[in-house]
């Protein structure tokens, strides 16, 4: 089951439709999990900017959202594949939340709640880290969802305050460590 959170105020922008509950598109679900997001900026224009230009922009972590980043060759020895459309595919079905990945650094990040960080147990796995209170995170545009530019989104957000839960993550990332110690991964 995935974590939630309290989700802010989303009226604006959405049709009636959406705020009656009765339908909701595929933009109004982009447009409510980037005002989610923006919940994490202390300017939102700004950061609306960012993203229409650079094609990211930062969220301040540790409080309507945490990561844990994982490498890439972690996630793939997990997937069984480079494939990073297939490596998308698993995470989607592995993870139950969203990932992105920055194709300059190859990590991925598995977006979690603050609270789940708060004992961290990834220790063991080479190069993984807790990015929460008093980080900040580069996260691409939602609308960013092929392998193009700096990052993209392999499982965009569902809905705002749906997130990875923490143990599918450590599950996902222990997966990988075995098979790269046992010599498995491709």
């Amino acid at each position: 089951m995935s974590e939630r959170t309290q989700l802010p105020a989303l009226r604006d922008g959405l049709s009636d439709s959406a705020r009656s509950g009765l339908v909701v598109t595929g933009n109004e679900r982009v447009l409510a999990a980037e005002q989610w997001l923006l919940s994490a900026v202390e300017d939102r224009e700004l950061a609306r900017r960012q993203w229409d230009r650079e094609g990211v922009t930062l969220l301040r972590c540790g409080g309507l959202i945490s990561a844990i980043r994982l490498p890439a060759r972690v996630v793939w020895s997990a997937a069984e594949t480079e494939e990073l459309s297939e490596v998308d595919s698993y995470l989607s079905g592995a993870l139950e939340g969203p990932v992105f990945m920055d194709l300059h650094v190859c990590c991925y990040y598995a977006l979690v709640g603050s609270r789940s960080l708060e004992h961290f147990p990834f220790g063991d796995v080479p190069g993984a880290a807790a990015i929460g209170r008093a980080h900040y995170l580069g996260v691409p545009n939602l609308r960013n969802v092929t392998a193009a530019g700096r990052s993209y989104w392999c499982v965009p957000p569902e809905s705002p305050g749906v997130l990875c839960p923490v143990e599918a993550v450590e599950a996902l990332a222990r997966k990988g460590r075995a098979r790269m110690i046992a010599g498995q991964c491709r």
